[in-house]
């Protein structure tokens, strides 16, 4: 439940060859520190990569827990993707509300996001598949900063589970 399937460097680590092996034809994109760091600045090359993905017809949609509508509006505008705000993650309706919105079923979904307690396990309890990136930046906020220390050891803890099955 507090593994993901996945745990990559960046957003831009997920490539068409990677989704067609796990059977994804959606993604549920985390904002925060996912393609926006604290000041709000877009990652770079992410747009790029959304196109590239896009003509690969996959579907996006944005599930983010900010309660700032313009923020996440901003984002969802400029990659041109549909959107959730203050979606309450790691309960399981904004979830099946992103699922809704793609028409997709959840076996066909990756969730992608900076953090494990809201994304992963959102994504598990919702049987997605899901994908942990390292955050943007170190700057979080203090509600995330807090988090921070028990996420790395679950990460580590991950690691090494996943070091011992090769």
């Amino acid at each position: 439940m507090i593994y993901p399937n996945e745990y990559l460097d960046s957003v831009k680590d997920i490539d068409i060859d990677f989704l067609k092996k796990n059977q994804i034809k959606g993604l549920i994109m985390d904002v925060d520190n996912t393609l926006i760091d604290f000041d709000k600045k877009m990652l770079e090359g992410a747009e790029e990569w959304v196109e590239n993905l896009k003509k690969n017809h996959i579907k996006f949609c944005i599930l983010s827990n900010s309660n700032k509508l313009e923020k996440v509006k901003k984002v969802a505008d400029k990659l041109d993707m549909p959107f959730i705000y203050f979606a309450k993650k790691p309960f399981k309706s904004g979830f099946k509300k992103a699922k809704n919105i793609l028409e997709l079923d959840e076996k066909n979904i990756a969730v992608v996001g900076d953090q494990i307690m809201t994304d992963v396990i959102g994504a598990n309890r919702s049987n997605m598949f899901s994908i942990l990136v390292k955050p943007i930046k170190e700057k979080d906020y203090l509600v995330t900063k807090i988090k921070r220390p028990l996420e790395k050891l679950i990460i580590n803890n991950y690691l090494k589970k996943k070091e011992r099955k090769k």
